[in-house]
């Protein structure tokens, strides 16, 4: 009763290539085979026939899942068409969240450097003396954390923590946008106020030759992730008709290219600090070059990135 399909699906996986991945029922046939073989090997069936649908079933498994991974040329569209395609569809949120993450570096780190007293009320003593050595010329622990030796460690210490920083950030959003919001503030203090420590102490020159060629990196996809959870905390509040959930969802859909491409931006980021930020025996004027030159290619690539129209015609 079953040989029809078999063959069926035989003559389908002997196909083109084309005609294998667009064919709309092949997960369910697939499905079908799967159960076969089941019921051939529970009922001690013809060798023959479970060998032929283990076949069938291995051929079938490798088509699909070839056909669902993520080929390099849909990965080279979603870096340089969707993701700053959606930067730029999101861009009141996002110039937002940089103006206010900015603002606040840059007033705590001024107001740290004029009054140092406040210094101790942002930063845990630990972290203090941590920050200071890490940035202390003379100190063995310099530019580098104390929990690394490796520089495969520092990078796997920096992802993980830029990483979950990132995504405390986003998933806040759930709150009403009030824990995206936090986050973003309370990173941007201790941030200011970190930097205000460490140029106080008079290590700024290290500070700042270590921080420069990864901070368009990091810091743009923390503040996106933010970006996110607020849009998430808003679509709660304005439904436009939809029930919640829903309202939830669609901006899950419109802001998942903007999670995916910070994560993306952090894990360079991640990159960049381990295997070049740390390295204090290069002059530091090559961190500031590759700094400006971090900061000039991002701008370039948000600002143009996906505009240019395909040979069809579309965008």
């Amino acid at each position: 009763m079953r040989e029809p399909s078999w063959r069926s699906f035989e003559s389908l996986l002997s196909g083109g290539r084309q005609k294998k991945s667009s064919y709309h029922c092949f997960p369910e046939i697939l499905r079908e085979i799967s159960s076969d073989l089941c019921t051939a090997q529970a009922n001690g069936f013809d060798p023959a026939i479970t060998e032929r649908l283990n076949r069938l079933l291995m051929d079938g498994n490798q088509i699909l899942y070839k056909h669902n991974s993520f080929p390099l040329k849909e990965a080279s569209v979603f870096v340089f068409k969707t993701f700053p395609r959606s930067i730029r569809s999101l861009w009141k949120p996002v110039a937002a969240c940089h103006l206010l993450f900015y603002g606040i570096v840059f007033f705590f780190t001024l107001i740290c450097v004029r009054f140092p007293d406040l210094q101790s009320y942002i930063v845990p003593e630990k972290q203090k003396h941590d920050l200071l050595s890490m940035y202390d010329p003379s100190s063995e622990y310099f530019l580098k954390p104390r929990e690394v030796e490796t520089d495969a460690d520092m990078f796997g210490f920096y992802i993980y923590n830029n990483i979950s920083i990132a995504f405390r950030t986003f998933a806040g959003g759930i709150f009403f946008g009030l824990g995206s919001l936090f986050f973003l503030v309370y990173n941007a203090v201790f941030l200011g106020a970190c930097a205000g420590l460490v140029i106080d102490a008079g290590f700024s020159q290290t500070f700042f030759q270590f921080i420069f060629a990864h901070s368009p990196f990091e810091l743009t996809g923390i503040i996106l992730s933010a970006a996110a959870g607020l849009i998430l905390g808003y679509n709660i509040f304005r439904t436009k008709g939809l029930t919640r959930g829903d309202s939830l969802r669609r901006a899950g859909k419109t802001v998942s290219p903007i999670i995916a491409g910070s994560a993306c931006m952090i894990a360079v980021a991640a990159v960049i600090e381990a295997f070049w930020s740390s390295r204090h025996e290069i002059a530091p004027v090559w961190h500031y070059v590759s700094g400006i030159a971090g900061w000039s290619l991002l701008a370039v690539y948000v600002t143009l990135s996906g505009r240019w129209k395909t040979a069809r015609g579309g965008l």
